[in-house]
């Protein structure tokens, strides 16, 4: 009897970053509520991150369609009690899924992470994801960003600089995204930046938190 396909995915820079974000979500994250991963990718990150986060519910989401499969396959191969299967969930859309009266039971969510995705999207969903956390976050709320930026304008390294001319050869509107335009973004929508981490392979983790 032939073998179900395997659905899941592989990303590469998981298996160098996921240790050194879980430092830090050790030490911001609330002690307890409902995670909402955005943009959640292969899966990877939701379950190496959940069994080692058990006090929180870890909700996946992803607008592809193949990596909710890919996420769904992983959880299938690594389950854990606090993993919730992906929304379909779009940052940009102005209600999202997780807003629902069919996802009330997974309230409060007590922080959004957000690994990899602004450079590797338009600058709408920056705007949608500062949007949507604002809303849904309560007051005191953590958003956790990770990923590359420039600061003031300049890239940080020759690897990001070289990254992101990769990526708008990809597609015009991505592009390592100016630390200080996110901020400014986020502050908009009542989200103020708390701390900064210095990450590996020239990367950072920005957190904000939600303002009363």
């Amino acid at each position: 009897m032939n073998k179900k396909p395997d659905a899941r995915q592989y990303a590469y820079a998981t298996q160098r970053n996921r240790e050194p974000i879980l430092e830090v979500l050790l030490q911001v994250l609330p002690p307890n509520g409902t995670v909402l991963e955005i943009a959640s990718g292969t899966g990877e990150h939701a379950i190496f991150f959940a069994p080692r986060l058990n006090q929180h519910k870890w909700l996946t989401s992803e607008p592809n369609p193949q990596l909710r499969a890919s996420i769904n396959a992983w959880y299938q191969h690594h389950p854990a009690d606090n993993i919730y299967p992906p929304l379909n969930i779009d940052v940009r859309d102005p209600v999202w899924a997780v807003e629902t009266e069919s996802q009330l039971d997974l309230l409060p969510i007590m922080a959004i992470v957000n690994i990899n995705m602004i450079h590797i999207s338009p600058w709408s969903a920056c705007l949608g994801l500062m949007a949507g956390a604002s809303r849904i976050l309560p007051a005191d709320g953590i958003l956790y960003l990770y990923g590359p930026f420039k600061r003031d304008g300049k890239h940080t390294a020759p690897s990001n600089e070289a990254f992101d001319r990769n990526l708008k050869m990809q597609n015009s509107d991505w592009g390592v995204r100016d630390l200080e335009d996110t901020i400014a973004a986020a502050s908009k929508q009542n989200l103020k930046l708390k701390k900064i981490y210095q990450m590996p392979a020239n990367n950072i983790s920005v957190i904000f938190e939600r303002c009363k």
